[in-house]
């Protein structure tokens, strides 16, 4: 928990305004930071903090890829949507994931997708994209070292993509020794993602990872909050943000020390998941984070089916100019779920009314 007596507007674009990687930037720097930027300044860091109280919490959205009719990335629906994400108060940017589509991608599609995210946000916030693609471990160090080459803040890993299921933790970390070996000093982070297994790091990896002084980044899938809880004190005094994609622990995983959060929610209503961020230590806010807490979690089931084509109907029904179409979802939504979605949209503008903010607009 931080207070801070200092409440002007100045100071706590300073604070929040430091990057993934630790650098700390001082109120006045922050503005250089933010000059010349591709973004409208005023829709950067929004501020969500409530009187003196300063969270340095962040909300890290995993980004979706907007389509053309036609099936090509549409890069102008992508500036839209980085400009909404910043509008709604997101604090760094996730591209080249799961929610991207990233299987789904050609390698090239993923250096120009990572590339435009980069070049759109020119500084304001960090970027982190996976790199860990290919058969051996020169072929993810070849991509890795391409897709750093793009401006990335850091390279994430997907933790499958180093051992078979049935494989050990000692293969797993045999082969991540092997990519740190062929990439110099890239920063890494790793990602616990479904596809192609889900691979939970056990705190014997994770304790390797965190000793190779090479991790920046850890996206967590866990969801067994105590097993969350474990890591997240692991990762304590070291460079390592850590990040739970699970909405069910958000309060519990800020409250415990969780660098941020990262969760799928975050493509329909990202403004709810940064003001949890803000506010999920604020002794002033508790009652209505408990409220925000148990609505998220009752909400994620409904969100959560045909994802991320119902992200696309959500954001497209808030005024973000993308198509709703998906490579992965190529079906049409049911008449049933998009009902569902409306519905939802009420009940989001509900939230909106009763923690006192307004919904982002581009």
């Amino acid at each position: 928990m931080h207070h801070n007596n200092k409440s002007s507007r100045r100071y706590f674009v300073g604070k929040i305004a430091a990057s993934f990687l630790g650098t700390s930037i001082a109120g006045t720097a922050s503005a250089k930071l933010l000059a010349g930027t591709n973004v409208k300044k005023s829709l950067v860091y929004p501020d969500v903090a409530t009187g003196d109280f300063v969270s340095n919490k962040k909300f890290v959205p995993v980004m979706i890829t907007p389509y053309q009719q036609n099936g090509q990335i549409d890069f102008e629906g992508l500036s839209k949507l980085i400009d909404f994400y910043l509008a709604a108060g997101a604090k760094g940017l996730f591209a080249n994931c799961a929610s991207s589509e990233m299987y789904s991608l050609s390698e090239e599609e993923r250096l120009a997708l990572t590339r435009h995210v980069v070049k759109r946000v020119n500084g304001a916030v960090s970027v982190v994209a996976t790199g860990s693609f290919g058969d051996t471990a020169e072929d993810k160090a070849t991509f890795a070292k391409k897709i750093y080459d793009t401006g990335i803040n850091g390279v994430i890993t997907i933790t499958s993509h180093f051992a078979k299921a049935d494989e050990s933790d000692d293969v797993l970390i045999k082969n991540y020794e092997q990519l740190f070996t062929l990439t110099d000093n890239i920063p890494m982070g790793t990602y616990e993602c479904p596809s192609p297994y889900k691979r939970i790091l056990t705190p014997y990896a994770f304790k390797y990872l965190l000793g190779t002084g090479r991790m920046v980044y850890h996206k967590d899938t866990t969801i067994d909050f105590d097993k969350v809880k474990a890591k997240i004190d692991l990762s304590k005094n070291t460079r390592l943000e850590f990040y739970d994609a699970c909405v069910a622990n958000t309060m519990y995983s800020l409250q415990a020390g969780a660098k941020g959060m990262s969760a799928i929610s975050g493509n329909l209503y990202p403004e709810i998941l940064a003001w949890m961020c803000a506010n999920a230590t604020n002794p002033d806010r508790q009652e209505d984070v408990k409220y925000i807490q148990a609505q998220l979690t009752k909400t994620e089931d409904i969100i959560g089916q045909n994802y991320p084509l119902s992200a696309k109907y959500f954001l497209h029904k808030r005024g973000v100019p993308i198509a709703i179409k998906s490579r992965v979802n190529p079906e049409p939504l049911m008449t049933k779920q998009m009902q569902a979605l409306e519905d939802t949209y009420k009940v989001f503008l509900g939230w909106c009314d009763r923690i006192g903010i307004k919904p982002a607009s581009i």
